[in-house]
């Protein structure tokens, strides 16, 4: 069997898992944020917390909720590093600076996952176990309950309700994450993933020399790092490593596992509002961005400019040989879609035009599927900028799903798209006037490439590194910590504030002048005004790096 064959079976094997997941999962999702009784554990942990769970918030409250829990996570994430070496299972490990404390505590409690350090060298087994992993878990349950409450917004009118964020997140994290997280965790570990307490082993290299090799609770996190489009890795070299991701079938769980969540959240969104079509509609335009990122990018790593790619058939520098070109280029396209980061290859030795395409998937906002909760509200975003635009087309006041879209919700959905390309170019433009660009081994249109994709990275909350530049700086650690929290939680809080305009409505009939959202025109014009957009804020800088680099 040919490479490419086999890349295409790979790629079609996950469409058909996907599919087949797709309405079974979702409909369970959609029973647990919509149900109302509680379990034994949930009512415990409200307790604990203080938590009234019959009590539902307001948008301004549910935006409260989340950035108060954020900021505790963030300070305790931060001592934890700052203390490590007074804490069980260190490893001698000496405590986290406090500039690599500050960016990996941020990075972490956004869902970014960002690493400014070498993992089997940094930290200590409990931190990875009870810091780390722990904020896998409960950020991406931050980024579903967002969703849900804007979600709620739709379907809810003439009520300032939209949930409770405590019964959201709880939720979220005890019966959709934890169950799938600790099934996968055996799955990895039957597939040749290590789980041990263990500190080390001394061995001999086939060169003779010695190396010690660290184990540790990896499956645990490795698991949550997928299904929660988290992205940090156990080991420096993250999924590449044979001890997170041994064989090319668990190479394919874990793409699945970071797929399986944002392909289904769109039934929900159809399942809440009573309209399955348009979950259909919104799932649609995901899979085509997602189809076509990973096969142009495939498509440039198996072309690969330059005399030695052309002669060997595919840019293979960079690439992990267990899996080759396609299952590398798969990983990081769908990685980079998802807001995971997580990666199997070094996405700096990419071709240009295949670096690209994976800083394109960033700038898109990251919702062909996106991050857990973050792609649904993302892609939901755009569709209401969508029918704006059509609106004004026809000279017709919009509507998406029976809601008006009306100046309010346009400046919220605005505020949101513009607020993450503004950081982006913000920090390069700062990077380079500051003479903190750290490109120098790399100079032109590459260095740019670098620091582009470095915030794109940060802003977008994705994680993943173009690498090539020194980044673990007070500068550049403080910089990028900024990018990733103003990139995490600004839009939060205008989603939540669409959310509250939104449910504060009353339903608007469907009449014949209202736009179908729910046929493939829309999904066609929801394609075409998010390139459209990404285009207008993102050519020039891209012109001036990876386009001048490829062309």
């Amino acid at each position: 069997m040919s490479t490419t064959t086999a890349g295409v079976l790979f790629v079609v094997a996950l469409v058909a898992a996907l599919a087949a997941v797709h309405r079974v999962f979702g409909d369970y999702m959609y029973r647990v944020f919509s149900g109302t009784r509680h379990s034994r554990v949930e009512r415990i942990v409200y307790r604990l917390v203080g938590v009234d769970a019959k009590g539902e918030q307001s948008w301004g409250v549910y935006a409260r909720s989340v950035l108060a829990f954020s900021l505790v996570s963030v300070l305790f994430l931060y001592a934890f590093l700052r203390l490590q070496d007074k804490l069980w299972l260190s490893l001698g490990f000496p405590a986290v600076t406090d500039h690599v404390a500050w960016n990996t505590a941020v990075s972490f409690v956004t869902n970014t996952n960002w690493q400014a350090y070498s993992g089997e060298s940094t930290l200590g087994h409990l931190v990875q176990m009870a810091g780390l992993a722990v904020q896998n878990f409960v950020s991406a349950a931050v980024g579903m309950a967002v969703a849900v409450a804007l979600v709620r917004g739709f379907a809810r009118s003439r009520t300032d309700k939209l949930g409770n964020f405590w019964v959201d997140l709880t939720r979220a994290s005890i019966r959709i994450l934890l169950p799938i997280a600790v099934v996968g965790a055996v799955v990895l570990i039957a597939g040749g993933v290590v789980q041990n307490l263990s500190g080390g082993t001394d061995v001999t290299t086939v060169a003779g020399a010695a190396q010690t090799i660290t184990g540790g609770p990896v499956a645990s996190q490795e698991v949550i790092k997928e299904l929660g489009t988290n992205g940090g890795g156990f080991y420096n070299v993250n999924s590449a490593h044979p001890f997170e991701n041994p064989t090319t079938w668990t190479n394919w769980v874990e793409i699945f596992l970071l797929l399986v969540i944002p392909f289904s959240l769109p039934r929900v969104f159809g399942r809440m509002i009573g309209q399955p079509r348009q979950g259909y509609a919104i799932v649609a335009v995901m899979a085509i961005l997602a189809i076509a990122s990973v096969g142009l990018t495939n498509a440039f790593e198996f072309v690969g400019n330059g005399t030695v790619p052309q002669a060997v058939g595919a840019a293979m520098e960079g690439k992990e040989v267990r899996f080759g070109v396609p299952d590398s280029a798969t990983f990081a396209a769908t990685t980079t879609l998802t807001s995971t980061g997580a990666v199997n290859s070094f996405h700096d030795s990419y071709t240009a035009l295949g670096g690209m395409v994976l800083m394109v998937n960033m700038m898109l906002g990251e919702v062909a599927p996106g991050g857990v909760g973050a792609g649904l509200y993302g892609i939901l975003v755009i569709a209401i900028i969508t029918v704006f635009i059509a609106g004004l087309m026809v000279g017709r006041t919009p509507e998406f799903v029976n809601k008006k879209i009306g100046a309010r919700e346009v400046k919220f959905a605005s505020l949101y798209f513009l607020v993450t390309p503004a950081i982006v170019l913000i920090g390069v433009a700062a990077a380079f006037a500051s003479g903190n660009n750290s490109t120098a081994l790399n100079p032109g249109a590459h260095g740019l490439s670098e620091v582009l994709y470095a915030f794109t990275s940060a802003a977008n909350n994705n994680g993943s590194a173009f690498a090539g530049i020194t980044v673990n700086t007070p500068w550049w650690d403080t910089a990028l910590g900024l990018a990733m929290l103003l990139g995490r939680f600004v839009p939060i809080v205008f989603v939540l504030g669409l959310a509250g305009a939104l449910a504060s409505q009353r339903p608007v009939p469907a009449t014949a002048g209202t736009l179908p959202t729910h046929k493939p025109l829309f999904v066609g014009l929801v394609v075409g005004v998010l390139l459209i957009l990404v285009a207008l804020s993102f050519l020039p800088a891209l012109a001036l790096g990876p386009l001048a680099e490829g062309l």
